[in-house]
């Protein structure tokens, strides 16, 4: 008898269970099919100039767009959809040329680059208007394909290149995207705005140690070029326990004491009443001038402030010091390793 009920249940366990698998698998096709809601396929958070969530028509996956559209500007490549209101002939999607322009039936070429979605539209109602076509008309503009826009991002940085970019954001994430930067960075990024040639380059204080609220408050627009320059180097060479080049502080400073310090301080066959530093200035010619170290160790004498490029020179001879060239120590200086600590 109990055999036989345990025989009866598991039979109507698998009646249910084949009753129940077509609902448990519903996949979007035959969901429609049976007359049911479509499963979205697509992932949060992605989503279209117009606020809803979307996939390229091309085929390349959803397009990430900022959340504040207003931000957005028409570029060349863009596809636009332009909806006329009642207008259905001129309802069509459009294509931005090269040169900024969008060729509207019956008014010819409008020049859009560079407006906001909204700008945009005004700008096709105005060509409507001014061109006798309608009275009173309205019109709406939508992006249905964003063109290839990049800020190009080179210097200091772990990936340079170009980051894809469709609106304007914070130069905090933009190095963000490339891998942030490297050891050598020095303490200012420049942007360089192409939009605008007679502009000056942006120069903006970043330090690798600490916060950063200008970088994240600056925006970044597409076409912008940012420079990572590298820090600002001090070579020490000669009779050091490490010779090679060092990056200056985040705030461009260093002395001759510190120099030697980051270089391990000299050894002991050093003739340190030799030491000298050599200086290229901008104009191509070269400063050589001796310092006095026992004066410095003492505190007798304040440490000479220097400045990028300067070489600080310890002989290990007075015959040494005397055939080291300026011009030699430059030669060693080009090929020294460099170290990145501060």
């Amino acid at each position: 008898m109990a055999k036989s009920r345990v025989a009866f249940s598991r039979g109507l366990l698998l009646v249910l269970g084949v009753a129940l698998q077509p609902a448990m698998i519903l996949t979007p096709a035959n969901a429609q099919a049976a007359g049911g809601p479509a499963i979205s396929a697509l992932a949060p958070g992605l989503t279209t100039s117009t606020g809803k969530t979307g996939v390229s028509s091309q085929g390349q996956g959803p397009t990430i767009v900022p959340k504040d559209f207003s931000e957005l500007r028409v570029a060349p490549g863009d596809l636009l959809s332009v909806n006329v209101y009642e207008a259905p002939e001129l309802t069509n999607s459009y294509r931005v040329d090269f040169a900024g322009d969008l060729t509207l039936p019956l008014c010819g070429k409008v020049h859009l680059r560079g407006l906001s979605l909204q700008e945009a539209a005004k700008r096709l109602e105005e060509a409507l208007k001014e061109g006798q076509i309608l009275v009173q008309p309205q019109v709406s503009v939508d992006v249905l394909q964003y063109s290839g826009q990049y800020v190009t991002v080179t210097g200091e940085v772990a990936s340079p290149g170009r980051v894809a970019l469709i609106a304007p954001t914070s130069l905090s994430e933009i190095l963000a995207e490339t891998g942030g930067v490297t050891p050598l960075a020095g303490a200012h990024i420049r942007i360089r705005h192409t939009g605008d040639n007679a502009a000056p380059e942006e120069e903006i204080p970043y330090a690798r140690s600490g916060g950063n609220p200008q970088a994240a408050a600056i925006m970044v627009r597409p076409g912008d070029s940012v420079i990572v320059p590298r820090a600002g180097i001090v070579y020490v060479l000669g009779a050091v326990n490490r010779p090679g080049g060092y990056l200056m502080q985040e705030d461009g400073r260093m002395n001759v004491a510190e120099a030697l310090a980051l270089s391990g301080g000299t050894v002991m066959q050093a003739n340190t009443g030799g030491l000298r530093v050599i200086r290229r200035n901008p104009d191509g010619t070269v400063l050589d001038f001796p310092l006095s170290y026992d004066g410095i160790a003492k505190g007798t004498q304040a440490p000479l402030a220097l400045q990028a490029q300067d070489i600080v020179y310890v002989p290990m001879s007075k015959l040494k010091a005397a055939f080291s060239s300026a011009q030699g120590l430059i030669g060693t200086a080009a090929s020294a390793t460099i170290y990145a600590t501060r």
